[in-house]
Protein backbone atom coordinates (compact mmCIF):
# COMPACT_ATOMS: atom_id res chain seq x y z
CA UNK A 1 0.00 0.00 0.00
CA UNK A 2 1.30 3.63 -0.97
CA UNK A 3 1.91 6.44 1.30
CA UNK A 4 -0.91 8.17 -0.24
CA UNK A 5 -3.22 5.47 0.22
CA UNK A 6 -2.30 4.84 4.20
CA UNK A 7 -2.60 9.27 4.62
CA UNK A 8 -5.86 8.57 3.71
CA UNK A 9 -6.93 5.12 5.80
CA UNK A 10 -5.47 7.15 8.67
CA UNK A 11 -7.42 10.08 7.97
CA UNK A 12 -10.50 7.96 7.70
CA UNK A 13 -9.71 6.14 11.07
CA UNK A 14 -8.65 9.42 13.09
CA UNK A 15 -11.86 10.63 11.58
CA UNK A 16 -13.64 8.03 12.82
CA UNK A 17 -12.04 7.73 16.30
CA UNK A 18 -12.94 11.57 16.89
CA UNK A 19 -16.84 11.68 15.74
CA UNK A 20 -17.32 8.12 17.93
CA UNK A 21 -15.62 9.51 20.62
CA UNK A 22 -18.16 12.47 20.45
CA UNK A 23 -20.89 10.04 20.07
CA UNK A 24 -19.80 8.07 23.06
CA UNK A 25 -19.92 11.57 25.20
CA UNK A 26 -22.82 12.06 24.32
CA UNK A 27 -24.78 8.77 24.80
CA UNK A 28 -23.19 9.47 28.54
CA UNK A 29 -25.12 12.68 28.71
CA UNK A 30 -28.43 11.38 27.45
CA UNK A 31 -28.48 8.39 29.70
CA UNK A 32 -27.51 10.78 32.87
CA UNK A 33 -29.97 13.16 32.01
CA UNK A 34 -32.94 10.90 31.74
CA UNK A 35 -31.91 8.98 34.45
CA UNK A 36 -32.07 11.71 36.56
CA UNK A 37 -35.35 12.54 35.34
CA UNK A 38 -36.40 8.96 36.68
CA UNK A 39 -34.44 8.68 39.65
CA UNK A 40 -34.97 12.44 41.09
CA UNK A 41 -31.47 12.84 42.35
CA UNK A 42 -30.42 14.96 39.27
CA UNK A 43 -27.01 15.44 40.24
CA UNK A 44 -25.90 12.16 41.92
CA UNK A 45 -27.37 10.20 38.99
CA UNK A 46 -25.38 11.59 36.55
CA UNK A 47 -22.08 11.57 38.48
CA UNK A 48 -23.11 8.01 39.66
CA UNK A 49 -23.92 7.33 35.85
CA UNK A 50 -20.90 9.27 34.05
CA UNK A 51 -18.73 7.25 36.35
CA UNK A 52 -20.46 3.62 35.63
CA UNK A 53 -19.81 4.38 32.43
CA UNK A 54 -16.15 5.00 32.30
CA UNK A 55 -15.68 2.00 34.47
CA UNK A 56 -17.30 -0.16 31.65
CA UNK A 57 -15.72 1.10 29.13
CA UNK A 58 -12.20 -0.21 30.61
CA UNK A 59 -13.90 -3.50 31.38
CA UNK A 60 -14.72 -3.41 27.57
CA UNK A 61 -11.40 -2.43 26.36
CA UNK A 62 -10.11 -5.23 28.05
CA UNK A 63 -12.56 -7.50 26.64
CA UNK A 64 -11.59 -6.13 22.87
CA UNK A 65 -8.64 -8.44 23.23
CA UNK A 66 -11.05 -11.82 22.24
CA UNK A 67 -12.35 -9.86 19.32
CA UNK A 68 -10.24 -11.92 16.42
CA UNK A 69 -11.27 -10.10 13.24
CA UNK A 70 -10.81 -6.06 14.41
CA UNK A 71 -12.53 -5.11 10.92
CA UNK A 72 -15.51 -7.24 11.70
CA UNK A 73 -15.48 -6.53 15.04
CA UNK A 74 -15.29 -2.90 14.39
CA UNK A 75 -18.67 -3.06 12.07
CA UNK A 76 -20.54 -5.23 14.69
CA UNK A 77 -19.80 -3.34 17.32
CA UNK A 78 -21.14 0.25 15.54
CA UNK A 79 -24.52 -1.78 14.78
CA UNK A 80 -24.73 -3.19 18.17
CA UNK A 81 -24.11 0.58 19.83
CA UNK A 82 -26.34 2.34 17.43
CA UNK A 83 -29.41 -0.32 18.04
CA UNK A 84 -28.62 0.59 22.01
CA UNK A 85 -27.99 4.49 21.52
CA UNK A 86 -31.45 4.94 19.83
CA UNK A 87 -33.55 1.94 21.60
CA UNK A 88 -32.79 2.49 25.50
CA UNK A 89 -34.05 5.38 26.75
CA UNK A 90 -37.36 3.97 24.69
CA UNK A 91 -37.13 0.61 26.28
CA UNK A 92 -36.01 1.60 29.87
CA UNK A 93 -39.53 4.11 29.52
CA UNK A 94 -41.59 0.68 28.64
CA UNK A 95 -40.25 -0.81 31.57
CA UNK A 96 -41.08 2.10 33.92
CA UNK A 97 -44.29 2.46 32.81
CA UNK A 98 -45.00 -1.30 32.50
CA UNK A 99 -44.15 -1.55 36.38
CA UNK A 100 -45.75 0.92 37.13
CA UNK A 101 -49.43 0.23 35.36
CA UNK A 102 -49.00 -3.27 36.04
CA UNK A 103 -50.78 -3.22 39.95
CA UNK A 104 -53.68 -1.44 38.32
CA UNK A 105 -54.14 -4.30 36.41
CA UNK A 106 -54.32 -6.54 38.89
CA UNK A 107 -56.57 -4.34 41.10
CA UNK A 108 -58.84 -4.22 38.00
CA UNK A 109 -58.88 -7.51 36.75
CA UNK A 110 -59.60 -8.83 40.97
CA UNK A 111 -61.54 -5.70 41.40
CA UNK A 112 -59.43 -4.49 44.79
CA UNK A 113 -60.30 -1.53 46.53
CA UNK A 114 -57.94 2.01 45.99
CA UNK A 115 -56.65 1.25 49.30
CA UNK A 116 -55.50 -2.75 48.38
CA UNK A 117 -53.38 -1.62 45.58
CA UNK A 118 -50.82 -4.20 45.30
CA UNK A 119 -47.43 -2.24 45.62
CA UNK A 120 -45.02 -4.32 47.87
CA UNK A 121 -42.87 -7.15 47.59
CA UNK A 122 -42.44 -8.66 44.35
CA UNK A 123 -43.60 -5.90 42.48
CA UNK A 124 -41.74 -3.46 44.24
CA UNK A 125 -39.17 -4.92 43.59
CA UNK A 126 -39.98 -5.06 39.80
CA UNK A 127 -40.29 -1.52 40.22
CA UNK A 128 -37.27 -0.69 41.63
CA UNK A 129 -35.33 -2.57 38.82
CA UNK A 130 -37.01 -0.45 35.95
CA UNK A 131 -36.41 2.83 37.36
CA UNK A 132 -32.76 2.22 37.72
CA UNK A 133 -32.50 0.11 34.61
CA UNK A 134 -30.44 3.11 33.27
CA UNK A 135 -27.58 1.87 35.08
CA UNK A 136 -27.56 -1.29 33.40
CA UNK A 137 -28.35 0.22 30.22
CA UNK A 138 -25.52 2.87 30.86
CA UNK A 139 -23.49 -0.20 32.08
CA UNK A 140 -23.63 -2.16 28.32
CA UNK A 141 -23.19 0.87 26.04
CA UNK A 142 -20.14 1.78 27.72
CA UNK A 143 -18.77 -1.30 27.86
CA UNK A 144 -19.52 -1.36 24.05
CA UNK A 145 -18.06 2.06 23.75
CA UNK A 146 -15.15 0.71 25.34
CA UNK A 147 -14.28 -1.45 22.97
CA UNK A 148 -14.06 1.08 19.97
CA UNK A 149 -9.93 2.55 21.07
CA UNK A 150 -8.44 -0.81 20.52
CA UNK A 151 -10.14 -1.49 17.82
CA UNK A 152 -9.02 1.05 16.11
CA UNK A 153 -5.66 0.43 17.27
CA UNK A 154 -5.40 -2.87 15.78
CA UNK A 155 -6.96 -1.66 12.71
CA UNK A 156 -4.24 1.13 11.91
CA UNK A 157 -1.32 -1.05 12.65
CA UNK A 158 -3.19 -3.95 10.51
CA UNK A 159 -3.07 -1.46 7.37
CA UNK A 160 0.36 -0.41 8.06
CA UNK A 161 1.62 -3.95 8.93
CA UNK A 162 3.69 -2.88 11.28
CA UNK A 163 3.71 -1.68 15.05
CA UNK A 164 3.32 2.36 15.44
CA UNK A 165 5.49 3.70 17.81
CA UNK A 166 2.79 6.68 18.72
CA UNK A 167 -0.50 4.75 17.63
CA UNK A 168 -2.10 5.05 20.89
CA UNK A 169 -1.12 8.71 21.23
CA UNK A 170 -2.32 9.60 17.81
CA UNK A 171 -6.04 7.36 18.80
CA UNK A 172 -6.63 9.22 22.36
CA UNK A 173 -5.66 13.07 20.97
CA UNK A 174 -8.31 12.05 18.08
CA UNK A 175 -10.89 10.50 21.47
CA UNK A 176 -10.09 13.85 23.73
CA UNK A 177 -10.75 16.46 20.74
CA UNK A 178 -13.92 14.46 19.26
CA UNK A 179 -15.45 14.02 23.26
CA UNK A 180 -14.76 18.20 23.28
CA UNK A 181 -16.64 18.67 20.07
CA UNK A 182 -19.55 16.12 21.09
CA UNK A 183 -20.08 18.00 24.63
CA UNK A 184 -20.31 21.40 22.66
CA UNK A 185 -22.81 20.06 20.61
CA UNK A 186 -24.52 18.33 23.19
CA UNK A 187 -24.70 21.88 25.23
CA UNK A 188 -25.41 24.16 21.69
CA UNK A 189 -27.96 21.78 20.46
CA UNK A 190 -29.06 18.67 21.14
CA UNK A 191 -29.80 19.71 25.03
CA UNK A 192 -32.69 21.76 23.38
CA UNK A 193 -34.53 18.94 21.00
CA UNK A 194 -36.48 16.13 22.30
CA UNK A 195 -34.13 12.96 24.28
CA UNK A 196 -35.56 10.61 21.46
CA UNK A 197 -34.31 12.80 18.68
CA UNK A 198 -31.07 13.45 20.04
CA UNK A 199 -30.45 9.82 20.78
CA UNK A 200 -31.50 9.31 17.40
CA UNK A 201 -28.97 11.67 15.46
CA UNK A 202 -26.18 10.13 17.62
CA UNK A 203 -26.86 6.56 16.88
CA UNK A 204 -27.13 7.45 12.61
CA UNK A 205 -23.80 9.12 13.08
CA UNK A 206 -22.78 5.27 14.73
CA UNK A 207 -24.34 3.86 11.54
CA UNK A 208 -23.08 6.09 9.36
CA UNK A 209 -19.49 5.54 9.83
CA UNK A 210 -19.77 1.75 10.45
CA UNK A 211 -21.50 2.22 6.70
CA UNK A 212 -18.32 3.75 5.39
CA UNK A 213 -15.74 1.57 6.85
CA UNK A 214 -17.98 -1.10 5.19
CA UNK A 215 -17.09 0.30 1.87
CA UNK A 216 -13.55 0.79 2.65
CA UNK A 217 -12.88 -2.17 3.76
CA UNK A 218 -14.99 -4.29 1.39
CA UNK A 219 -12.19 -6.78 1.01
CA UNK A 220 -11.56 -7.07 4.25
CA UNK A 221 -15.04 -8.45 5.74
CA UNK A 222 -17.18 -11.29 5.23
CA UNK A 223 -20.93 -11.24 5.33
CA UNK A 224 -20.62 -7.98 3.56
CA UNK A 225 -24.54 -8.46 2.29
CA UNK A 226 -26.03 -9.20 6.13
CA UNK A 227 -24.06 -6.01 7.28
CA UNK A 228 -25.34 -4.18 4.32
CA UNK A 229 -28.56 -5.14 4.99
CA UNK A 230 -28.65 -4.65 8.52
CA UNK A 231 -27.43 -1.49 8.61
CA UNK A 232 -30.48 -0.36 5.87
CA UNK A 233 -32.58 -1.77 8.70
CA UNK A 234 -31.70 -0.03 11.22
CA UNK A 235 -31.20 3.32 9.45
CA UNK A 236 -34.59 2.90 8.87
CA UNK A 237 -35.85 1.86 12.37
CA UNK A 238 -33.25 5.09 13.66
CA UNK A 239 -35.56 7.35 11.19
CA UNK A 240 -39.01 6.11 12.92
CA UNK A 241 -37.59 6.90 16.18
CA UNK A 242 -36.39 10.24 14.99
CA UNK A 243 -40.30 11.41 13.84
CA UNK A 244 -42.13 9.44 16.39
CA UNK A 245 -39.85 8.30 19.30
CA UNK A 246 -41.27 11.61 21.28
CA UNK A 247 -44.58 11.20 20.72
CA UNK A 248 -44.11 7.07 22.44
CA UNK A 249 -42.13 8.08 24.98
CA UNK A 250 -44.39 10.35 25.86
CA UNK A 251 -47.17 8.00 25.28
CA UNK A 252 -45.25 5.89 28.12
CA UNK A 253 -44.27 8.68 30.66
CA UNK A 254 -48.63 9.63 30.39
CA UNK A 255 -49.00 6.09 31.81
CA UNK A 256 -46.95 7.08 35.45
CA UNK A 257 -50.30 9.57 36.02
CA UNK A 258 -53.46 9.11 38.18
CA UNK A 259 -55.41 11.40 35.38
CA UNK A 260 -55.18 12.37 31.59
CA UNK A 261 -52.16 14.17 30.30
CA UNK A 262 -53.51 16.76 28.32
CA UNK A 263 -50.93 18.59 27.18
CA UNK A 264 -46.79 17.36 27.44
CA UNK A 265 -43.91 19.75 26.05
CA UNK A 266 -40.29 20.19 26.86
CA UNK A 267 -38.58 23.38 27.18
CA UNK A 268 -34.70 24.07 27.51
CA UNK A 269 -34.34 23.66 30.86
CA UNK A 270 -37.52 20.98 31.96
CA UNK A 271 -40.26 18.59 31.17
CA UNK A 272 -43.83 20.04 31.65
CA UNK A 273 -47.20 18.32 31.52
CA UNK A 274 -50.47 18.98 32.59
CA UNK A 275 -53.08 16.85 33.61
CA UNK A 276 -56.98 17.41 33.58
CA UNK A 277 -59.33 15.66 35.75
CA UNK A 278 -63.42 15.55 34.93
CA UNK A 279 -65.16 16.29 38.30
CA UNK A 280 -68.73 15.47 37.07
CA UNK A 281 -71.59 17.87 34.62
CA UNK A 282 -71.34 20.50 37.69
CA UNK A 283 -68.11 21.44 38.72
CA UNK A 284 -64.88 22.10 36.55
CA UNK A 285 -62.09 19.87 36.33
CA UNK A 286 -59.21 19.71 38.25
CA UNK A 287 -55.84 21.00 35.89
CA UNK A 288 -52.80 19.59 37.93
CA UNK A 289 -49.08 20.78 36.34
CA UNK A 290 -46.28 18.96 36.71
CA UNK A 291 -42.28 19.69 36.20
CA UNK A 292 -40.08 16.89 35.53
CA UNK A 293 -42.64 14.62 37.36
CA UNK A 294 -43.27 16.78 40.37
CA UNK A 295 -46.13 18.78 41.37
CA UNK A 296 -46.25 22.23 41.08
CA UNK A 297 -50.05 23.11 41.88
CA UNK A 298 -53.35 21.76 41.86
CA UNK A 299 -56.32 23.97 40.38
CA UNK A 300 -58.40 22.35 43.08
CA UNK A 301 -56.26 23.70 46.28
CA UNK A 302 -53.83 26.35 44.73
CA UNK A 303 -54.87 28.99 46.56
CA UNK A 304 -54.11 27.48 49.42
CA UNK A 305 -50.75 27.91 49.44
CA UNK A 306 -50.82 31.22 47.01
CA UNK A 307 -52.57 32.90 49.60
CA UNK A 308 -49.89 31.34 52.46
CA UNK A 309 -47.24 32.42 50.62
CA UNK A 310 -48.71 36.42 49.22
CA UNK A 311 -51.15 37.21 52.26
CA UNK A 312 -49.18 37.43 55.29
CA UNK A 313 -45.95 39.15 53.63
CA UNK A 314 -48.04 41.64 52.24
CA UNK A 315 -50.47 42.01 55.32
CA UNK A 316 -47.35 42.74 57.48
CA UNK A 317 -45.52 44.89 55.11
CA UNK A 318 -45.98 48.69 55.43
CA UNK A 319 -46.53 49.61 51.84
CA UNK A 320 -47.40 47.77 48.11
CA UNK A 321 -46.29 49.94 45.52
CA UNK A 322 -42.99 47.92 44.38
CA UNK A 323 -42.84 44.20 44.83
CA UNK A 324 -40.34 41.44 43.53
CA UNK A 325 -41.40 37.79 42.66
CA UNK A 326 -38.46 35.79 41.97
CA UNK A 327 -39.35 32.54 40.23
CA UNK A 328 -43.53 32.16 40.22
CA UNK A 329 -43.60 31.73 36.54
CA UNK A 330 -47.33 30.36 36.72
CA UNK A 331 -48.35 33.98 37.56
CA UNK A 332 -50.50 32.37 40.43
CA UNK A 333 -48.65 34.42 43.32
CA UNK A 334 -48.62 37.55 40.69
CA UNK A 335 -52.08 37.21 40.74
CA UNK A 336 -52.52 37.23 44.53
CA UNK A 337 -50.19 40.27 44.87
CA UNK A 338 -51.70 41.63 42.28
CA UNK A 339 -54.93 41.98 44.69
CA UNK A 340 -52.92 44.63 46.66
CA UNK A 341 -52.97 47.51 43.75
CA UNK A 342 -49.41 47.28 43.68
CA UNK A 343 -47.86 50.30 40.96
CA UNK A 344 -44.94 47.77 40.09
CA UNK A 345 -44.16 44.42 39.98
CA UNK A 346 -41.08 42.92 39.29
CA UNK A 347 -41.50 38.93 38.54
CA UNK A 348 -37.87 36.99 37.59
CA UNK A 349 -38.37 33.63 36.27
CA UNK A 350 -35.51 31.53 34.28
CA UNK A 351 -37.69 29.66 31.74
CA UNK A 352 -39.64 31.88 29.23
CA UNK A 353 -40.55 29.15 27.19
CA UNK A 354 -42.67 27.72 30.18
CA UNK A 355 -44.00 31.92 31.01
CA UNK A 356 -45.22 31.85 27.43
CA UNK A 357 -47.48 28.69 28.32
CA UNK A 358 -49.00 30.88 30.82
CA UNK A 359 -48.88 34.59 29.03
CA UNK A 360 -50.55 33.32 26.33
CA UNK A 361 -51.80 29.74 26.74
CA UNK A 362 -54.21 30.01 23.71
CA UNK A 363 -51.10 29.60 21.49
CA UNK A 364 -50.25 25.85 21.91
CA UNK A 365 -53.04 24.70 24.70
CA UNK A 366 -56.38 23.69 24.01
CA UNK A 367 -59.30 26.15 23.72
CA UNK A 368 -60.70 24.71 27.06
CA UNK A 369 -57.22 23.74 28.77
CA UNK A 370 -56.36 27.58 27.63
CA UNK A 371 -59.35 28.79 29.31
CA UNK A 372 -59.75 27.15 32.32
CA UNK A 373 -55.93 28.52 32.90
CA UNK A 374 -56.79 31.69 32.08
CA UNK A 375 -59.50 31.69 34.48
CA UNK A 376 -57.10 30.59 37.06
CA UNK A 377 -54.16 32.99 36.62
CA UNK A 378 -56.60 35.71 35.78
CA UNK A 379 -54.39 36.85 33.53
CA UNK A 380 -51.87 38.25 35.75
CA UNK A 381 -48.59 38.27 33.56
CA UNK A 382 -50.67 40.08 31.10
CA UNK A 383 -50.89 43.11 33.16
CA UNK A 384 -49.18 45.97 32.48
CA UNK A 385 -47.79 46.72 35.40
CA UNK A 386 -45.74 43.77 35.41
CA UNK A 387 -42.04 43.82 34.36
CA UNK A 388 -41.01 40.43 33.20
CA UNK A 389 -37.40 38.90 33.30
CA UNK A 390 -36.35 36.19 32.21
CA UNK A 391 -32.76 35.13 33.90
CA UNK A 392 -31.25 33.01 36.51
CA UNK A 393 -32.22 35.13 39.67
CA UNK A 394 -29.02 34.25 41.19
CA UNK A 395 -27.46 36.65 39.06
CA UNK A 396 -30.44 38.85 38.19
CA UNK A 397 -30.56 40.33 41.09
CA UNK A 398 -27.28 41.80 41.10
CA UNK A 399 -28.66 44.22 37.89
CA UNK A 400 -31.41 45.80 40.14
CA UNK A 401 -28.62 46.05 43.35
CA UNK A 402 -26.49 48.13 40.59
CA UNK A 403 -29.92 49.72 39.54
CA UNK A 404 -30.32 50.70 43.47
CA UNK A 405 -33.39 49.06 43.29
CA UNK A 406 -35.55 48.42 46.49
CA UNK A 407 -38.78 46.53 47.19
CA UNK A 408 -41.94 47.03 49.38
CA UNK A 409 -41.93 43.00 49.93
CA UNK A 410 -40.56 39.90 47.93
CA UNK A 411 -42.08 36.95 47.88
CA UNK A 412 -39.34 33.58 46.65
CA UNK A 413 -41.59 31.17 44.42
CA UNK A 414 -39.13 28.65 43.07
CA UNK A 415 -38.91 25.24 43.04
CA UNK A 416 -37.71 22.84 46.08
CA UNK A 417 -34.17 22.57 46.36
CA UNK A 418 -33.82 19.20 44.39
CA UNK A 419 -31.18 20.06 41.87
CA UNK A 420 -27.96 21.62 43.12
CA UNK A 421 -28.42 24.77 40.61
CA UNK A 422 -31.14 25.32 43.14
CA UNK A 423 -29.58 24.85 46.07
CA UNK A 424 -27.40 28.40 45.30
CA UNK A 425 -30.97 30.13 45.06
CA UNK A 426 -31.46 28.77 48.92
CA UNK A 427 -27.95 30.29 50.57
CA UNK A 428 -26.79 32.73 52.80
CA UNK A 429 -25.50 34.40 50.14
CA UNK A 430 -28.62 34.45 47.77
CA UNK A 431 -30.72 35.87 50.85
CA UNK A 432 -28.46 38.24 51.66
CA UNK A 433 -28.38 39.96 48.47
CA UNK A 434 -32.05 40.02 48.74
CA UNK A 435 -31.85 41.32 52.20
CA UNK A 436 -30.35 44.93 50.39
CA UNK A 437 -33.06 45.15 47.85
CA UNK A 438 -35.80 44.92 50.80
CA UNK A 439 -37.39 47.80 52.10
CA UNK A 440 -36.27 48.47 55.49
CA UNK A 441 -40.39 48.34 56.81
CA UNK A 442 -40.78 45.41 54.03
CA UNK A 443 -41.49 41.60 54.42
CA UNK A 444 -40.13 38.81 52.45
CA UNK A 445 -41.32 35.18 52.12
CA UNK A 446 -40.39 31.99 50.76
CA UNK A 447 -41.59 28.46 49.75
CA UNK A 448 -39.92 26.48 51.94
CA UNK A 449 -40.94 22.74 51.46
CA UNK A 450 -42.36 20.32 53.58
CA UNK A 451 -41.59 20.59 57.35
CA UNK A 452 -43.39 16.92 57.80
CA UNK A 453 -41.59 15.59 55.07
CA UNK A 454 -38.50 17.25 54.71
CA UNK A 455 -38.48 18.75 58.08
CA UNK A 456 -34.32 19.98 58.07
CA UNK A 457 -34.57 21.27 55.39
CA UNK A 458 -37.05 23.00 56.31
CA UNK A 459 -35.18 24.42 59.31
CA UNK A 460 -32.38 24.99 57.83
CA UNK A 461 -33.80 27.18 55.16
CA UNK A 462 -35.20 29.57 58.29
CA UNK A 463 -31.35 29.62 59.91
CA UNK A 464 -30.20 30.41 56.13
CA UNK A 465 -32.09 33.21 56.18
CA UNK A 466 -31.44 34.62 59.51
CA UNK A 467 -27.81 33.91 59.12
CA UNK A 468 -28.23 36.49 55.93
CA UNK A 469 -28.21 39.62 58.77
CA UNK A 470 -32.51 39.42 59.10
CA UNK A 471 -33.58 40.89 61.99
CA UNK A 472 -36.72 38.45 62.89
CA UNK A 473 -37.24 35.29 61.14
CA UNK A 474 -40.28 32.68 61.12
CA UNK A 475 -42.00 29.57 59.88
CA UNK A 476 -45.32 28.95 59.27
CA UNK A 477 -47.19 25.88 58.00
CA UNK A 478 -50.54 24.38 56.94
CA UNK A 479 -51.89 21.38 55.10
CA UNK A 480 -52.12 22.03 51.07
CA UNK A 481 -54.35 18.52 50.35
CA UNK A 482 -52.38 18.20 47.12
CA UNK A 483 -49.00 18.37 48.93
CA UNK A 484 -49.52 17.53 52.34
CA UNK A 485 -48.20 19.29 54.92
CA UNK A 486 -46.17 22.44 53.73
CA UNK A 487 -44.25 25.21 54.82
CA UNK A 488 -43.30 29.07 54.50
CA UNK A 489 -40.51 30.99 56.01
CA UNK A 490 -41.30 34.69 56.90
CA UNK A 491 -38.17 37.92 57.34
CA UNK A 492 -38.27 41.51 57.93
CA UNK A 493 -35.20 43.37 58.07
CA UNK A 494 -35.80 45.63 61.16
CA UNK A 495 -38.68 46.69 63.17
CA UNK A 496 -41.22 44.78 64.86
CA UNK A 497 -41.45 40.76 64.16
CA UNK A 498 -43.72 39.56 60.85
CA UNK A 499 -46.22 37.62 63.57
CA UNK A 500 -46.28 40.60 65.55
CA UNK A 501 -47.51 43.29 62.65
CA UNK A 502 -50.15 40.63 61.62
CA UNK A 503 -50.92 40.02 65.59
CA UNK A 504 -51.72 43.97 65.72
CA UNK A 505 -54.28 43.52 62.79
CA UNK A 506 -57.76 43.43 63.45
CA UNK A 507 -58.38 41.30 60.12
CA UNK A 508 -56.56 41.11 56.76
CA UNK A 509 -56.34 44.38 54.83
CA UNK A 510 -57.37 42.91 51.61
CA UNK A 511 -60.10 40.38 52.29
CA UNK A 512 -59.49 36.48 50.83
CA UNK A 513 -62.39 34.49 49.96
CA UNK A 514 -60.85 31.28 52.02
CA UNK A 515 -57.94 32.69 54.34
CA UNK A 516 -58.38 34.72 57.49
CA UNK A 517 -56.18 36.69 59.85
CA UNK A 518 -56.64 33.82 62.74
CA UNK A 519 -55.81 31.16 60.17
CA UNK A 520 -52.59 32.93 59.53
CA UNK A 521 -51.46 33.82 63.02
CA UNK A 522 -52.40 29.74 64.36
CA UNK A 523 -49.85 28.41 61.06
CA UNK A 524 -46.96 29.55 63.41
CA UNK A 525 -47.44 27.59 66.11
CA UNK A 526 -45.42 24.41 65.40
CA UNK A 527 -45.27 21.06 67.53
CA UNK A 528 -43.97 21.19 71.39
CA UNK A 529 -40.79 19.51 70.44
CA UNK A 530 -40.13 20.92 66.45
CA UNK A 531 -37.12 22.54 67.19
CA UNK A 532 -35.91 20.48 69.45
CA UNK A 533 -32.99 19.59 66.97
CA UNK A 534 -32.37 22.89 65.53
CA UNK A 535 -28.90 23.64 66.78
CA UNK A 536 -27.80 20.22 64.81
CA UNK A 537 -29.55 21.50 61.16
CA UNK A 538 -26.79 23.56 59.32
CA UNK A 539 -26.78 26.51 57.47
CA UNK A 540 -26.51 26.32 54.47
CA UNK A 541 -23.77 28.80 52.38
CA UNK A 542 -22.73 28.72 48.81
CA UNK A 543 -20.99 25.59 47.81
CA UNK A 544 -21.95 23.67 50.72
CA UNK A 545 -24.93 21.92 49.69
CA UNK A 546 -26.62 21.41 53.00
CA UNK A 547 -30.21 22.44 52.08
CA UNK A 548 -29.86 20.10 49.16
CA UNK A 549 -28.66 17.70 50.35
CA UNK A 550 -30.89 17.54 53.87
CA UNK A 551 -34.09 17.43 51.08
CA UNK A 552 -32.13 14.21 49.02
CA UNK A 553 -31.84 12.80 51.91
CA UNK A 554 -35.28 13.18 53.44
CA UNK A 555 -37.03 12.42 50.34
CA UNK A 556 -34.73 9.29 49.95
CA UNK A 557 -37.70 6.79 50.39
CA UNK A 558 -39.54 8.29 47.99
CA UNK A 559 -37.57 7.65 44.99
CA UNK A 560 -39.17 4.42 44.88
CA UNK A 561 -42.47 5.82 44.13
CA UNK A 562 -44.39 7.32 41.04
CA UNK A 563 -42.38 10.49 39.97
CA UNK A 564 -45.71 11.55 39.85
CA UNK A 565 -46.61 11.52 43.03
CA UNK A 566 -43.45 13.84 44.64
CA UNK A 567 -44.54 17.28 44.67
CA UNK A 568 -43.00 20.62 43.75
Amino acid sequence: MNKKQLFWNDTLLILTMAVLAGCGLIYEYLLSHYAGRVLGAMESTIYAMIGLMIVAMGLGAFAARKITCAFKGFVWLELTIAFLGCSSILIIGGLIALTQTFPQVLADTFNLPPDSMPQGGFLKQLSQLAFNSPYFFGFILGFFIGMEIPLIARIRESIHQKHLKNNLGTIYGADYVGAGIGAAIWVIFLLSIDISKASALTAALNLIVGGIFIFHFWDKLTWRKTLVSLHILLLIAIGVIYQSGNSWLNQMSNLLYLDKVVYTDKTRYQQLNFTQRHMGAEQPSVINFYLNGRLQFSSADEFIYHSYLVSPVMAGSARHDNILIIGGGDGLALRDVLQWSPKKVTLIDLDAELMQIFLDPTEKLSPSLAAQLNQLTQKSLQDPRVKIINEDAFLAIDTLLKQQQTFDSIIVDLPDPSHPDLNKLYSVNFYARLHQLLAGDGLIGIQSASPYHAKDAFIAIGKTVKAAKFAHVQQYHDNVPSFGEWGWTIASKRGASPLNRLQSLEKLPIEHHWLTLPMVINSFEFSKSFYKNQADVPINYLGSHNIYQLHQKAWRDQQGLNNAYLQE
